[in-house]
């Protein structure tokens, strides 16, 4: 698709009709307290849309409609082919709706319409049929049998699924988690982000056009304390899968554990190395990715490469093309394609990002924030311990450690509470995959920056999350459960009846 001017966006902004309302059954519905909430946009300060602030009531009735969607089997028991074309007419309309989204997205949340357009919804769109096609190709087993036994194992959906979505990816979060879950046969309660509701909801409301029956997709706008942990204590829902900050992440196994010890899956965050090794080829390739990973999304991303672990026989040389590469990311409007960094999504983040750049006592380029912007900054600092190494920022700050060999580098870069991603540039291909296999993270990429794609596992080790990853076949083990059914075929088996 091809990219508008600002001016063009601007005007399709003009004229946009933002939901505003919970959807649940179907439905768009005001929040039983009839109480709201302002979502504004970042990079203006400009109320978008009053939203329903739904409360432990809503997700009460989300949960029984789901549950009643459940357990009568529109949904969790219609074949899944059938299953199947209703999520790839869900893709075509998502398709056919994009512009919309993604100038939707760029206002709610502040991230460039240049990756709302070209990222986050052709990808958004992509995993809804990934997982649509997969429906119908994964198959059940038959276990090694005897003359006198069978043996199956099936998989079954999980039931009534909770989707607590962060701000930084949206739409692309919530098709992460749909994806699966929806093509799984499950039902589900989605809380978006207080942030950045709006594209979930007009979402809800296409699956619903595409023939997703009503009840097996909920959305329930709301703060944390009075919709997520509603969700993560509620005993009628069965599993939980959830995205966000390591401290909130971990409340949701206090929840699962004083209620009904409802599955939970985290993803959380990361403190993501970039080691540069003195052999890595094309310096000024390498730290085109490296500002890649450091940069993009505002920094505002789970993976991004904050920790750059550099030799410090290629660091100048290294530095310098970095400065070249970060001065061409240019904070400006967001619905401006030629604007590279947005706002960041909220004056309260921006506030905290601002707190970090004011701990750095060796500016290599950038440092100014202003108005809910926050320029490409990069930063030495002298070692691992220092607080810009051990805590995530989630803003456009990229940190700068110095190491003298491989081995100090890799310990350097397993020195951390996250193992989110990691990245590795070298020329050596026996030191590639001894760094990748050593570096203690869910995603390692070579002389590259990136999370792979759809087919891969997304997820991490340590405090960064377990219980289950995201995209490939592997995401639709969060929403499903092994069940072994054991067939007697024994001659002993046939008299003990009669």
């Amino acid at each position: 698709m091809d990219l508008l001017t600002r001016d063009e966006y601007k005007a399709l902004a003009a004229e946009m009709d933002f939901p505003n309302a919970a959807y649940i059954d179907g439905a768009y519905r005001p929040a039983i307290s009839g109480m709201t909430f302002a979502t504004v946009n970042p990079a203006t300060g400009e109320t978008l849309a009053d939203v329903a602030a739904c409360g432990a009531e809503d997700v009460d009735f989300a949960v029984a409609k789901a549950r009643e969607a459940f357990d009568d089997g529109r949904w969790s028991r219609m074949h899944p082919s059938d299953r199947k074309g209703i999520l790839i007419r869900f893709a075509k309309l998502l398709t056919r709706n994009a512009r919309e989204l993604a100038v939707m997205e760029s206002l709610d949340s502040g991230k460039p319409i240049y990756d709302c357009e070209t990222v986050d919804i052709p990808e958004t769109i992509n995993c809804i049929k990934w997982h649509a096609e997969a429906i119908d190709k994964i198959y059940d087993q038959v276990s090694p049998a005897s003359d006198d036994h069978i043996a199956m194992v099936v998989r079954e959906p999980i039931g009534v699924v909770g989707l607590v979505l962060p701000w930084n990816f949206p739409l692309l979060m919530l098709a992460w988690k749909i994806g699966p879950a929806l093509a799984a046969g499950c039902s589900v309660v989605v809380k978006p982000a207080e942030e950045t509701s709006l594209t979930a909801l007009r979402v809800a409301e296409l699956a619903t056009e595409a023939g997703l029956p009503r009840g097996v997709l909920n959305i329930l706008p709301g703060s944390g304390p009075e919709v997520g942990e509603p969700i993560g204590r509620h005993m009628d829902i069965d599993a939980v899968s959830f995205t966000g900050s390591t401290v909130t992440g971990k409340r949701f196994l206090s929840y699962s554990g004083e209620s009904n010890a409802k599955e939970v899956t985290l993803e959380m965050g990361g403190k993501n190395p970039a080691i540069v090794m003195d052999d890595a080829e094309n310096l000024d390739r390498v730290a085109a990715h490296v500002v890649q990973g450091a940069f993009w999304n505002m920094g505002e991303n789970c993976s991004a490469s904050s920790r750059l672990i550099v030799h410090k026989d290629v660091k100048a040389e290294l530095l310098e093309r970095i400065a070249h590469h970060a001065k061409q990311w240019n904070t400006g409007d967001p619905l401006d394609p030629e604007t590279r960094l947005g706002a960041l999504v909220s004056e309260a983040h921006f506030n905290k990002v601002c707190g970090y750049v004011e701990k750095a006592e060796s500016f290599v380029i950038g440092g100014k924030a202003e108005g809910g912007f926050v320029e490409a900054t990069v930063v030495e600092i002298p070692g691992n311990d220092h607080v810009l190494a051990r805590e995530e920022i989630f803003g456009p700050v990229l940190s700068v450690i110095t190491v003298d060999n491989f081995d100090q580098a890799i310990r350097v870069a397993n020195d951390t509470d996250y193992g989110l991603c990691a990245s590795l540039f070298t020329a050596n291909a026996k030191r590639a995959i001894r760094g990748a296999r050593m570096l203690r993270a869910g995603t390692v990429t070579v002389n590259s920056f990136g999370e792979g794609d759809a087919t891969t596992p997304f997820g991490g080790f340590k405090q960064s999350g377990f219980g289950g990853r995201d995209n490939g076949i592997h995401a639709h083990d969060q929403y499903t459960q092994l069940k072994t059914i054991w067939l007697d075929l024994s001659d002993d088996a046939d008299e003990a009846v009669e």
